[in-house]
């Protein structure tokens, strides 16, 4: 079965470089666009950015389960090392998480559209600020995992297969 699997390059992936971190860009993204929209829209009482903010949130959480997907790929292909593996797991349990955090104030925020409400609830905007705090620590996981730990990198994929690390 595995003769049918493409062979792994020097990034230890069976595909030119990691998809994980091009996908979660655009997810980061539209969570904080959609948090700008409802935080001038709150301040502006312009409720048509709360519509921008909804559409956003949609694609945001769909797009978060692909990003997830291609992650977890990503994750298990790395063979990540013992200073690494705690921060990967880490960043595994709050992807996860965030996930599922995400499509509950999506569809919180679903329900608020519906009842078409002319001011977000003061519980909505304190538990986006909450989630966007999430987002930055997962970001910082993330971050470290390629700045730090150095994984999917050449010279670190390099010493994993000759046993140096």
């Amino acid at each position: 079965m595995f003769q049918y699997l493409p062979p792994l390059n020097e990034h230890n992936l069976p595909y030119p470089d990691t998809i994980h971190p091009i996908v979660i860009h655009f997810v980061l993204a539209m969570i904080f666009f959609a948090f700008f929209c409802d935080i001038v829209g709150y301040f502006t009482k312009n409720t048509r950015l709360y519509e921008v903010s909804w559409w956003n949130l949609a694609f945001a959480t769909v797009s978060i389960f692909i990003a997830i997907i291609f992650g977890q790929i990503e994750a298990g292909l790395a063979e990540p090392y013992q200073a690494a593996a705690d921060t990967l797991n880490l960043h595994t349990l709050l992807g996860w998480s965030l996930a599922g955090i995400l499509a509950g104030v999506t569809g919180w925020r679903y329900v608020i559209r519906l009842r078409e409400k002319e001011q977000l609830p003061t519980a909505y905007m304190v538990v986006s600020v909450l989630t966007l705090l999430i987002v930055c620590i997962q970001t910082y996981l993330g971050t470290a995992l390629v700045w730090i730990y150095g994984l999917h990198s050449i010279p670190v994929v390099d010493a994993i297969r000759e046993g140096g690390l």
